[in-house]
This record gives C-alpha cells, sequence and structure tokens, in this order.
C-alpha cells in the first residue's frame, strides 16, 4: 500500500513538474517578438529574444533533469536500496556505524553521479551558448574535487552523529539531532564565509570611492553593521550578476559579484544593496532561520516515528535492516511530501520580496530599483513573460513585470 501510494505521488509530482515547464516554454514563446510595455525603453527586442530563447532551453534540460530524478527515486523505491546495501553489507560489518554511513554515502554519489552530465550540459553547452559560462573544463573538474571534499568532511561525521544517537537515545534521537542541526544552521554561514567561500573565490574589500560611500550611508541609516564590503571575481566562472547578505552578528558579510559592477550604475547597485537592507529591516533572515527549525522539528519527528515502524524497509522490498537504511527511507518519502510545502514556502518568500522592495523604494527611490530589476533581467537574460502558473509554483521572487508594477504603484500613490 505505501510503495503503491509512494510510486503513484512520485509520477504525479514528476508529471506535474512537465506539465508547468510545458507550459512555460509555450507562454515564453508565444510573447518572444513582442517587449512588455513598461520595458520597452530599457530592453530591446534582441535582449528579450534571447531571454525567451535561453528560459526554452533551461526548461527543455529541466524536463530532463525531472526524468532521470524521477527515474532513480523509482529505482530506489522498486528495489534498488537492496542492490546497493548488499554489496556493502558483504564487505563491511553487519549493524556497524560504518555500514550504515557507507550506504548513505554511496546512494548520494549515485545521485550525484547521475546529476552530472546534466549539469555539465548546462554549464558548457546551454550557459556557453548564451555567453553566460567562463568556467574551464580545469575549473569545473577542480570545482567538483573541492565540492565533493567538503561535503565528505561535513556529511561524514553527521552521519556517524546522526546514526549513533540513533542507536543511543532510541526515541529522542531525532530530537539530538535537531538541536546540533540547528547550531549547524547558526554557525554555517560563518564557516562557509571564513573557510568555504574564499577556497572557490577571490574576495577584495570594495575600493573607496563613491560607490562604497554609498553603501556604508544606507549601512549607517539601517543600522547595519557588517563585517566588510567585498567584491567577488564571479567574472571567473560566469558572467551572471548577483550581491548577497550572508551571516549574523559580527560575521555579516556584503558581497558584490564584480559582473553587477561591470554592468550596473551605482544607483542601480545601491538600490539592490537597499533592497536587501530591507531584509534585514523586517528580520526576514530571522524569521527564515525559524521557519527552517520548525520545518526540519517537525520532518525529524516524523522520521522519529517511521523508523521504528516494522512496515517501514519490507514496503521498500528491502530484506536487510539497519539505520542507515531506515534513515534513507524516511528520506526517500520526504522527497513527495516535500513539494507539498513549496505553495507555502514560495508565498512567504514573495511576500518578504515585496517587503523589502518597498523598504528600497521609500530608502533610494522607486526609479533606481527599477532600473535594477530590469538591468538584471536584461542581463542574466530573465524572461519578462512568465507563465502565470508556472512562476507561482516555481518562482521565490515575484516576477520583475509584477515588482516593476507594484514599484510604480507605490510611487504614484
Amino acid at each position: 500500500m505505501l510503495l503503491t501510494a509512494f510510486i503513484a505521488a512520485t509520477l504525479a509530482w514528476a508529471g506535474l513538474s512537465l506539465v508547468l515547464s510545458a507550459r512555460q516554454t509555450a507562454h515564453v514563446r508565444a510573447h518572444r517578438d513582442a517587449v512588455p510595455p513598461d520595458f520597452a525603453a530599457a530592453v530591446s527586442l534582441d535582449d528579450h529574444r534571447k531571454a525567451a530563447d535561453y528560459t526554452v532551453a533551461r526548461e527543455r534540460l529541466s524536463r530532463v533533469d525531472t526524468a532521470v530524478g524521477t527515474a532513480l527515486t523509482l529505482f530506489w523505491a522498486l528495489g534498488g536500496i537492496g542492490v546497493l546495501y548488499r554489496p556493502l553489507a558483504s564487505l563491511l560489518e553487519p549493524g556497524s556505524l560504518t555500514l550504515g554511513v557507507a550506504f548513505l554515502v554511496a546512494a548520494a554519489a549515485v545521485g550525484t553521479l547521475l546529476d552530472l552530465p546534466v549539469g555539465i550540459w548546462r554549464k558548457f553547452v546551454v550557459e556557453r551558448r548564451f555567453g553566460f559560462n567562463r568556467t574551464t573544463a580545469s575549473t569545473f573538474l577542480a570545482d567538483l574535487g573541492r565540492r565533493s571534499a567538503l561535503s565528505l568532511a561535513v556529511a561524514v561525521p553527521l552521519l556517524y552523529a546522526a546514526l549513533w544517537a540513533m542507536r543511543s537515545f532510541s526515541g529522542l534521537w531525532w530530537l539530538w539531532a535537531w538541536l546540533a542541526l540547528l547550531v549547524l544552521m547558526v554557525a554555517a554561514p560563518a564557516v562557509y564565509v571564513r573557510l568555504v567561500a574564499p577556497r572557490f573565490n577571490t574576495f577584495t574589500p570594495l575600493e573607496e570611492g563613491p560607490l562604497r560611500a554609498g553603501i556604508e550611508r544606507l549601512l549607517a541609516g539601517a543600522g547595519f553593521r557588517s563585517s566588510g564590503l567585498f567584491t567577488m571575481d564571479a567574472s571567473r566562472r560566469t558572467a551572471h550578476g548577483n550581491a548577497y547578505f550572508i551571516g549574523f552578528g559580527r560575521s555579516k558579510r556584503i558581497v558584490l559579484f564584480d559582473t553587477l559592477i561591470a554592468k550596473s550604475a551605482p544607483g542601480e547597485i545601491e538600490a539592490v544593496i537597499a533592497h536587501e537592507l530591507g531584509h534585514f529591516r523586517h528580520r526576514h533572515i530571522w524569521f527564515g532561520l525559524a521557519q527552517s527549525a520548525v520545518v526540519t522539528f517537525l520532518g525529524l519527528a516524523a522520521f522519529g516515528w517511521l523508523v521504528k515502524q516494522p512496515w517501514l524497509l519490507p514496503s521498500f522490498g528491502v530484506e536487510q535492516d539497519g539505520d542507515g537504511v531506515r534513515l534513507f527511507a524516511c528520506l526517500l518519502l520526504a522527497s513527495v511530501v516535500s513539494p507539498l510545502l513549496a505553495p507555502l514556502s514560495n508565498w512567504i518568500s514573495r511576500r518578504n520580496e515585496f517587503q523589502a522592495d518597498d523598504y528600497a523604494r521609500r530608502t533610494v527611490g522607486a526609479d533606481p530599483l527599477i532600473s535594477a530589476l530590469t538591468g538584471l533581467a536584461r542581463d542574466n537574460a530573465s524572461t519578462l513573460t512568465p507563465d502565470p502558473l508556472y512562476a507561482l509554483a516555481h518562482y521565490s521572487h515575484p516576477p520583475v513585470p509584477i515588482r516593476v508594477r507594484q514599484l510604480r504603484d507605490a510611487a504614484a500613490g
């Protein structure tokens, strides 16, 4: 019964994803030859067509990604767990923590390897075709090696700890796991800033000048204290422009892509920073952390109940037993439940974006932010004509035309 429901849910989510992707492709193609009136003065027809073609190419690849992911999920559910677990169990001590960790790492490696061809095609074919990829094969391989090493360095100790807790604390292991993850969520940004990010990019203090002075005025006005303003050499890998805030407390850092600085006017960059400060002023970062903590708590509590059920592994045709296998079965079930949370998560995120936009409008004015949003959409080849249903399901940020229209209405009112 559980297996049948799981397969039905997996196929239903895959079907919905493919239908939404087809709608997005059709909608973007239908509006390819006409720039929306609100953007006619700032976006050329060639740029608009490029964004449409880029969106269509990415959606075509996303459908392949969906098919591969669905096939892998069904493989695990229809006996693949045993196919992977049996040879490992013959090599490692039955019931040992090492066997459980090895199984979970091997399962993750299978997924990573299957995702790799799509990732390579996306970067070296799609992104290069539209002029965004600047990553060389050697840089890609070096990044892959570093990411894999870092993932193992973090995941292996955590998995050992989680499986040890499952064995040692019985019914309340999930609570200890949640507390550990909560600490990790708070500490991760500082660790990323100081130890991980510098392994991939070079961060340089933003040079003195009008741009830095303008940003510092915005920070002072918002009461935001950071550990520094930095530029990042994103141009080594991509032509996409962006900026981000990261960290808590004294480790807060503001990072501007060098590609953003190269393509944007100082007033536009200040508007982007003002938008991010809007998230700070409205405490969206802390709210997001609390939201993640609640979802993780509920998810782990469900795992704590599921791993004790005698029908869990037989439902997936697994004859062997072990905490690692039980945890993996829980993760499989979570993969068909988590999409139910996406609409609510996206709604909260879009509400936050509107609030941050409004703060930026009141701080630097609507026009600079409108210009920045338009420039980012144009330079990153983001479509200005997404399918509304697709955007509702997939966009964590409101579509740029809606944000621009709301900014103009607020300024006029």
